[in-house]
């Protein structure tokens, strides 16, 4: 049976600029865009400190998570980006330990040279299902 597709959105101004929603669900697989760390006026949080980026990025994969009335036990992939990864690693697991907990969903880190912005220092994308 096909499922009709919904998509989510912050409501940040650059999503309709862009033509983006962060996270697209058909058949009961939500597929949630490259989240970064962002207020929900669309501005930047937590320049040059790693950890208040990884945390503000991951309270807003719980926004979209959330928009589908779906929790972090729903996670079936997560994908993170790091532009320094030598040094941003450990720390990484960590707080994604913490934000999983006992869950276990598949996961990989992708070291880059650089993302959307100068500043940021994190990006993370997810795959969800909804059952």
């Amino acid at each position: 049976m096909t499922h009709k597709a919904t998509t989510y959105k912050h409501g940040v101004p650059w999503e309709d600029a862009y033509g983006v929603s962060q996270a697209y669900c058909v058949n009961g697989t939500i597929y949630i865009a490259g989240q970064f760390s962002h207020d929900m006026q669309g501005g930047f949080v937590g320049e040059d400190n790693f950890e208040a980026q990884a945390r503000q990025t991951l309270e807003n994969l719980d926004r979209v998570l959330a928009g589908f009335n779906v929790t972090r036990e729903n996670l079936a992939e997560v994908v993170v980006y790091l532009t320094n990864p030598r040094e941003h690693f450990e720390p990484c697991v960590v707080l994604l330990k913490e934000y999983v907990g006992q869950h276990r969903p598949a996961g990989t880190l992708i070291g880059v040279s650089g993302l959307a912005f100068p500043h940021q220092l994190i990006e993370v994308r997810a795959v969800a299902h909804t059952g």
